[in-house]
């Protein structure tokens, strides 16, 4: 378990992401999303990360029913707050943002300090739980001063008034992110998708200031939505089909790992929670099966070697941080 900033919170190093039992893409039944956070626990995962915009609440609904008779002092579990949900009478699907459940509500931007509150209190009633740990900022990327001028604030109040243990932002690019980070009193921030073996948009700017201020960085996205968990055609980068760039980039990456005796997705994990900034990597799961085998990468030696050749052929910055060879 690892400290988030100056906080009290702890998180496990792995964790388990719960966009995916919100019907991410595609229905996952009510059994199944059980059993995969089962599964989690089974296997050691603590941090439990959700949000309302994942499948219009399901999420939320599902991990607090599959976590409602676990200690509540032994597991971390972060919501988000920037997307509060308003019923709707609108007709068919949510597909459209990713989820495949009815569109019984609308997402309504509001960084504001009632909004935020409104929608920490729905996020709770929906868990069934009195308190959550970290409460995140979500995307906002398109309303920055908004949530600087109040979100943040709003947040700040949570926290001093002992509601929430830490706060912070999540967000799939890092230049906000650093700015949070240089510029307000975070405790963490999650960043997806920029800290990859495809990408290390984080590796210049974010990652540094994080470290510098003892801020902690909470990776998400680890596989890039698809693409380096299983590299071939029509497989998803950042939600869309890879650019076959980026698809010949994965495979050359599979290969050394095939070479190397171990598997792409542990590289791509072990790469993710060798930076010291780094206090937690989440993977998404909508299967026991997909957990077991996330916790058996994430456990498994890669050879140094690996890291090595990925440096010599251009594949990795040579001054990108990469585990030892013990697990």
């Amino acid at each position: 378990m690892k400290r988030l900033g100056g906080s009290a919170v702890q998180v496990s190093e792995l964790a388990f992401g719960a966009g995916s039992i919100g019907n991410l893409y595609t229905e996952v039944g009510e059994q199944q999303a059980y059993e995969a956070v089962d599964a989690a626990w089974q296997r050691g995962i603590r941090y439990f990360d959700t949000a309302p915009h994942y499948g219009l609440g399901l999420s939320e609904r599902r991990l607090g029913a599959a976590l409602r008779e676990r200690p509540r002092a032994q597991y971390t579990i972060s919501t988000k707050v920037g997307r509060r949900l308003e019923p709707s009478d609108g007709t068919g699907d949510d597909l459209a943002n990713g989820f495949a459940v009815p569109a019984t509500h609308r997402r309504v931007w509001d960084f504001s300090e009632d909004g935020v509150r409104r929608t920490l209190e729905a996020s709770l009633e929906r868990l069934g739980l009195d308190r959550v740990d970290i409460v995140y900022l979500h995307d906002p990327d398109d309303h920055a001063e908004w949530a600087f001028r109040e979100g943040y604030p709003a947040l700040e109040k949570l926290r001093s008034e002992g509601v929430v243990g830490a706060i912070g932002t999540g967000m799939n690019q890092a230049e906000m992110l650093t700015r949070f980070v240089h510029d307000t009193d975070v405790d963490v921030v999650l960043c997806a998708g920029r800290y990859t073996l495809l990408d290390q948009g984080a590796f210049t700017e974010l990652l540094p200031a994080a470290q510098a201020r003892g801020t902690s960085v909470v990776i998400g996205g680890a596989f890039n939505s698809g693409l380096l968990a299983d590299p071939k055609p029509g497989a998803t980068y950042n939600y869309a089909t890879a650019s076959p760039e980026l698809l010949h980039r994965a495979l050359r990456l599979k290969s050394v790992a095939d070479r190397h005796g171990t598997t792409l997705r542990a590289a791509a994990l072990a790469f993710c929670a060798a930076h010291p900034a780094v206090a937690s990597v989440v993977v998404g799961a909508r299967s026991a099966h997909e957990v077991v085998d996330c916790a058996h990468q994430f456990a498994a030696p890669v050879p140094a070697a690996l890291w090595q050749e990925l440096r010599d052929t251009g594949l990795l910055p040579p001054d990108a941080p990469v585990p030892a060879e013990e697990p």
